[in-house]
């Protein structure tokens, strides 16, 4: 019971702390926007993509694997063991983090110039490279961390990266005023270093005083086994590559794939016919602002996914098939419900939704709107995917998004050039869509899904409905929908109170169901 409650204190925590980021790295994006511009903003993404795969190939697959080394070892009652298994970790990710570092800084200048095709990033990507030691490490201790069921000292310092982070670019940016887009995405960049290696000290700190009192627990050290039991060298460094290199060759792919999809992006949307700066802007409205506020809610889905994988492996273990299949179609209805709604408060309010967030970009709203009638199937493709991994289909949902990634490329590369920004918009609707039609074929190959139509338009109904009657009721009373703050919480708030009102009316949320959340949480505590 002990270690349920804690698992369930951990799976909390690290929502809380995900959605807690998510607000502020929103936040820090809508100020962003307002000092450098939706072009500054585009600059800045396709920098970021860079270091993403130098970062993919830097990690490499170590913080799994820290996870399951440091579990095995506890699970096998070798305590002991475990500050040998993180030297042998920590040296395998500041190996690869250094290898990651050197190919960045000397590769700056290709990767700027021929692969990304804009010069002005170059500086951005060396600075970067300094980074790629000090987040492997990180990554390594973060592994630890999770594994030995203390996530309560490592997500504090996540969160403390990303507020550090804000600080220190907003400082710079007062300071030294960016005079270009160039010197703009340097400041940002450095203020994101520097956040990092500090970030990274805390961890190891954290690591070695968790590290003493575990050598210095009797306990401990009455469970050490002796010498020839112990992980040799190379036995430890072959367990250690056989988990990490082939999750780290599966994040290669998609994170070149991922990075070469964005570096393409602004490269077609430039043969379209907008400009360098105007094709910046597009990009950077679309995904490095739009996007991210469709994606703010997706925390809570993972989450949920997150508690049902346990459940669900459970239920497989014990072949009790019509519990699984009962588990899949109460969580793909409810959560069907769920991003329904979201998506029609999204769409009905999303012109005051992009005012209020991007007062000084004005073009965001629509993109919000269009982006929002995705909002279902992105959610319940994160369903579907815990789901898979729950059933142990991990590696069949690696392959899926593979597959979405390189049509993403290849998509990105005919028809940008043709239709633009539309092209990228058709593209982001098709791999979601094309991702999700793959995922739930498997989920009906390996369970029975018990949906109806109804299941769909009974939440349609009640979204429009909801959405309507809001609007109608405040502006009755003098509170009319406006690009404000106040306003637009109001009319969120009321909508989706009127919704969750009309789905019990409708039948389609049960008090059964609130009785199965309260027995799922049950069992996890």
């Amino acid at each position: 019971m002990k270690h349920g409650r804690q698992l369930l204190y951990n799976t909390l925590l690290l929502t809380g702390a995900s959605m807690f980021m998510r607000a502020v790295a929103v936040s820090f994006q809508v100020y962003l926007a307002g000092v450098i511009g939706p072009a500054g903003i585009g600059l800045f993404q396709l920098v970021i993509s860079a270091q993403m795969l130098a970062l993919t190939f830097a990690v490499s697959g170590i913080r799994f694997a820290t996870t399951r080394l440091v579990s095995e070892e506890l699970g096998l009652e070798r305590p002991g063991n475990v500050p040998k298994v993180m030297r042998r970790c920590i040296a395998h990710a500041l190996g690869f983090g250094m290898l990651a570092s050197t190919f960045l800084f000397f590769g700056a200048e290709w990767i700027g110039t021929v692969w990304i095709g804009d010069s002005r990033t170059i500086l951005s990507l060396r600075i970067l490279s300094i980074s790629l030691p000090f987040l492997a490490s990180s990554a390594a201790m973060s592994g630890y961390f999770v594994a030995v069921s203390r996530v309560v000292k490592s997500a504090p310092v996540q969160v403390g990266e990303h507020l550090v982070r804000i600080a220190v670019v907003v400082t710079l940016l007062q300071f030294y005023p960016p005079d270009g887009l160039e010197r703009a995405a340097a400041l940002i960049v450095t203020g994101g270093v520097l956040a990092e290696i500090l970030s990274s000290f805390v961890l190891f700190g954290l690591y070695l005083h968790d590290k003493r009192v575990l050598e210095g627990n009797p306990q401990s050290a009455a469970l050490t086994v002796p010498l020839k039991q112990e992980p040799q060298g190379e036995r430890l460094t072959r367990r250690l590559l056989g988990i990490s290199m082939p999750l780290a060759a599966s994040t290669y792919a998609r994170s070149a794939l991922n990075t070469l999809q964005n570096m393409l992006v602004p490269r077609g949307l430039r043969q379209s016919g907008a400009d360098g700066d105007q094709a910046l802007a597009s990009y950077g409205m679309v995904h490095g602002m739009a996007l991210p506020i469709i994606l703010f809610p997706s925390a809570m889905f993972y989450s949920i996914a997150e508690l049902m994988i346990p459940e669900l492996t459970a239920a497989q273990v014990a072949g009790q098939e019509e519990r699984i299949s009962y588990l899949v179609s109460k969580l793909l209805r409810i959560s069907l419900y769920l991003s329904i709604g979201l998506a029609g408060l999204f769409l009905a309010f999303s012109r005051e939704l992009g005012q209020v967030i991007y007062p000084g970009t004005p073009g965001v709203g629509p993109y919000i709107r269009i982006l929002s009638l995705l909002m279902p199937i992105i959610f319940l493709d994160a369903i579907t995917d815990g789901m898979l991994k729950g059933l142990g289909q991990q590696v069949y949902s690696m392959g899926v998004n593979i597959a979405d990634s390189l049509l993403s490329v290849i998509l990105v590369w005919l028809l940008l050039p043709l239709f633009g920004v539309s092209g990228f918009l058709f593209m982001v609707f098709f791999t979601e869509c094309f991702n999700f039609f793959l995922s739930l074929r498997r989920i009906a190959q390996m369970t029975t899904i018990q949906i109806a139509l109804s299941d769909l338009l009974r939440p349609l109904f009640s979204a429009i409905a909801a959405t309507q009657l809001a609007s109608f009721f405040l502006r009755t009373i003098a509170l009319p929908l406006v690009p404000s703050a106040f306003s637009l919480t109001a009319h969120f708030l009321l909508a989706g109170s009127i919704y969750v009102g009309l789905l019990f009316l409708l039948g389609c949320i049960t008090r059964e169901d609130f009785r199965w959340a309260r027995r799922l949480v049950g069992q996890a505590c």
